[in-house]
């Protein structure tokens, strides 16, 4: 198998196949546990920081271009992301009633982070079918901005290793793998409540794991371009996931169980991830 065949394939295991799985698991259940969930997503997240920090950062500042190349590469990534959740925030949640001045200035919810609970109000309010798709396309956009990155890095971590997967872009799409599944259970269960039929939904909601796929090739070919590129990829990339890590994974994951467990998940999983990188 050819180097980008091996790179499509593991991210759509990891981006199709979580998303997919977390779909079936919230078809047969119907439900999600804000205590596993939270805890599920804590420890991805601090994993990811060690990797991002530890492997995908000192291998970009290793390619010479310079450390504030590096920086701005990486603010650039917290910028984009930041910049497009904020237009989406901004444009759905004064649609949504419960998300007034009073609730937190962040998702307290999976269903809000993906922004199901807007396609969610558009049905209960029998809207137009394309009013009902211009919430599917912000549902897909939202669901693309945390996919999208989590894609670059694995691509960008498989250019740096010389088009070999190497242990820290499996261990990457493994968690990301493992993301992705409560990430699609928050997109099958509104589906389905919504009349919508079981198998359709795992489908689509296996399909909108898709964009990972499109960012590891970005994040691969972006990288192949030489020293620069690389360094632009991979600092992008970290940049993104920073922002997706500590801009949306860990506050709603503290917000969905409050308890100092979600600490704790996250420092083992910074650990777990330490140790992944330099055994």
């Amino acid at each position: 198998m050819g180097v980008i065949e091996t790179l499509l394939l593991t991210t759509a295991i990891a981006g199709i196949g979580g998303t997919g799985l977390g779909g079936l698991i919230g078809a047969m259940l119907q439900k999600d546990s804000n205590r596993t969930v939270s805890l599920l997503l804590s420890f991805a997240g601090g994993v990811m920081l060690s990797v991002v920090c530890f492997d995908l950062a000192v291998e970009a500042i290793a390619t010479d271009v310079g450390v504030l190349t590096v920086i701005a590469s990486i603010a650039l990534g917290v910028a984009i992301i930041f910049l497009l959740n904020y237009l989406i925030d901004k444009k759905t949640n004064p649609e949504v009633p419960h998300i007034d001045e009073n609730h937190p200035k962040t998702a307290d919810d999976l269903d809000e982070l993906i922004h199901s609970n807007h396609y969610e109000q558009h049905q209960a309010r029998n809207d137009s079918a394309f009013a009902l798709f211009l919430a599917g396309i912000v549902m897909a956009c939202a669901i693309a901005l945390h996919n999208v990155p989590e894609g670059m890095t694995i691509g960008a971590s498989y250019a740096s290793n010389n088009g070999v997967m190497g242990s820290a872009a499996l261990i990457l799409a493994v968690l990301i793998g493992l993301h992705n599944i409560p990430e699609g259970m928050a997109v099958s269960v509104p589906l389905i409540s919504g009349g919508m039929s079981k198998p359709k939904a795992v489908l689509l909601t296996a399909l909108s794991g898709l964009p990972t796929v499109i960012g590891a090739l970005l994040g691969f070919l972006l990288g192949e371009i030489g020293p620069l590129g690389l360094a632009l990829s991979l600092g992008f990339a970290s940049g993104a996931m920073l922002y997706v890590v500590f801009g949306e994974i860990l506050p709603q994951a503290i917000l969905m169980y409050h308890s100092k467990q979600p600490a704790f998940a996250v420092i083992v999983g910074m650990l777990l991830g330490i140790l992944i990188i330099y055994i």
